[in-house]
C-alpha cells in the first residue's frame, strides 16, 4: 500500500481564497506541536448533502486552532479553484456570520450543509461555487445558516506530494 504525506495549508489573511495558502513545511519540528481536533462529519463541496454528525478527530498544527475550531472531509468538486479538493480536511473556525465572498460551510434549511462562496444582497443569498462548470444556488435569506468559515485544509494522497 502507497504511502501518502500529509500536507497542512494555513489560510493567510486578506487575500482571495484561491492565493491565501500557506503550506506549512513540517509543523513538529518547528516546535508547532498536532493537536486533535473534532472532525464532525462531510460537507459537500457540490449538491447539499444531509446533516450527519461524527465522533472522529484530527491531528492538526496548534498554529491552525482557533477559538470555536473543528474539521469536516470535504466531498466533490465545487471548491477546485479556492484549491480544495474531494477528500481534503477542512478547518473550520465555528462563525454564524460571512463577509461577502467569504468560503463558508452553510446550512440549508436546518438540514442540508454545503461548502460555497457566499455572496448576500437584497434579493437574497448567492452559494457560489469555485468551478465553472457548476452553477449557483439561489436562495432567501432565511433559508440558510452560516456555521463557520474555512482556516485551513489538512490534505492526504496524491494531490500532497
Amino acid at each position: 500500500m502507497p504511502e501518502f504525506q500529509t500536507r497542512f495549508l494555513l489560510r493567510r489573511p486578506n487575500l482571495p481564497l484561491a492565493e491565501a495558502w500557506a503550506l506549512l513545511d513540517d509543523p513538529e519540528p518547528a516546535g508547532d506541536a498536532l493537536v486533535e481536533i473534532p472532525l464532525l462529519g462531510s460537507v459537500s463541496a457540490g449538491l447539499p448533502i444531509e446533516a450527519c454528525a461524527d465522533t472522529a478527530t484530527v491531528r492538526v498544527p496548534s498554529c491552525m486552532i482557533r477559538r470555536n475550531t473543528y474539521a469536516l472531509r470535504v466531498r466533490g468538486d465545487s471548491m477546485i479553484d479556492c484549491n480544495i479538493f474531494d477528500g481534503d480536511v477542512i478547518i473550520i473556525e465555528r462563525q454564524e456570520s460571512a463577509e461577502n465572498g467569504e468560503t463558508a460551510v452553510v446550512m440549508i434549511n436546518d438540514q442540508e450543509v454545503t461548502l460555497k462562496k457566499l455572496y448576500i444582497d437584497r434579493a437574497g443569498v448567492r452559494l457560489q461555487p469555485a468551478n465553472e462548470r457548476m452553477a449557483p444556488i439561489f436562495l432567501r435569506n432565511s433559508d440558510i445558516q452560516v456555521l463557520g468559515l474555512v482556516m485551513g485544509v489538512v490534505r492526504q494522497g496524491e494531490l500532497a506530494a
